[in-house]
């Protein structure tokens, strides 16, 4: 068995990283996955939160929403809706989200939830990520 798996995180505008890692966290829909090398093959639905892997004993962060993961005993593929380094991420423009996100939750029609609870997410994450104070 590998000591390593490969990780690939796609968007549709970008690869994002491709990287050996020995250990990676992915935000599925429903609580997250740790995955390490020799896992069990699966496929699950990404959420919306922070993906973390180690390398050489440091841990990475990255902002995902949406997409897939493939998970295979040597390498975990991430297709990504969003995908943003923590150096990428607009920690002011994250704010105005999260503002605004908690503005309209209160308000938000019963089909509208899930939109705005995502983009809330999305918004908490980002500052988390980059460094900026939620």
């Amino acid at each position: 068995m590998a000591d390593r798996l490969l990780l690939e995180l796609v968007t549709p505008e970008r690869r994002v990283l491709s990287e050996e890692v020995v250990e990676v966290r992915i935000p599925g829909i429903l609580g997250e996955l740790g995955v390490l090398p020799g896992h069990t093959p699966l496929l699950t639905a990404l959420g919306t939160g922070p993906l973390a892997y180690t390398q050489a004993g440091v841990e990475h962060r990255l902002a995902v929403q949406g997409g897939f993961a493939e998970v295979l005993p040597d390498r975990v593929t991430v297709l990504a809706r969003v995908a943003e380094l923590p150096g990428e991420i607009d920690l002011d423009a994250a704010r105005r989200q999260l503002a605004e996100a908690e503005l309209r939750l209160p308000k938000a029609a019963a089909e509208d939830i899930d939109e705005v609870s995502d983009a809330l997410r999305l918004a908490v994450t980002r500052l988390d990520v980059g460094g900026g104070t939620n």
